[in-house]
């Protein structure tokens, strides 16, 4: 039981980093850059560009970090990256981490 805890705490920590990548690349792309690009608004983007840049950086950190420590597979580990690289994808991450989550069971 106590290899599940922390295992769980990073589960954990990886949804809310999904979450947080995710948020921040949708508003990235559907405000941010049309602000920037069609009504010459840059600073949306000046600002939320390195958010997200952080954010990204560390929700990739946290992938491997977990995959190390739960000997996940090639395939799930894909399965987390491709899709932080489309807007909503790492929403549909968080069902598959809750999934991992309960068959730690």
């Amino acid at each position: 039981m106590s290899e599940t805890i922390p295992a769980r705490e990073s589960l954990r920590q990886l949804r809310i980093a999904a979450l947080i990548e995710g948020c921040t690349l949708v508003t990235l792309v559907c405000i941010a850059a049309p602000l920037k690009h069609l009504a010459g608004i840059p600073t949306a983007s000046a600002i939320l560009g390195p958010v997200h840049g952080i954010a990204f950086v560390a929700y990739i950190w946290l992938i491997f970090s977990t995959r190390r420590e739960l000997g996940w597979t090639t395939g799930d580990l894909a399965r987390l990256l491709v899709p932080a690289f489309i807007p909503f994808g790492t929403f549909f991450n968080v069902g598959f981490l809750n999934r991992k989550a309960d068959a730690l069971n």
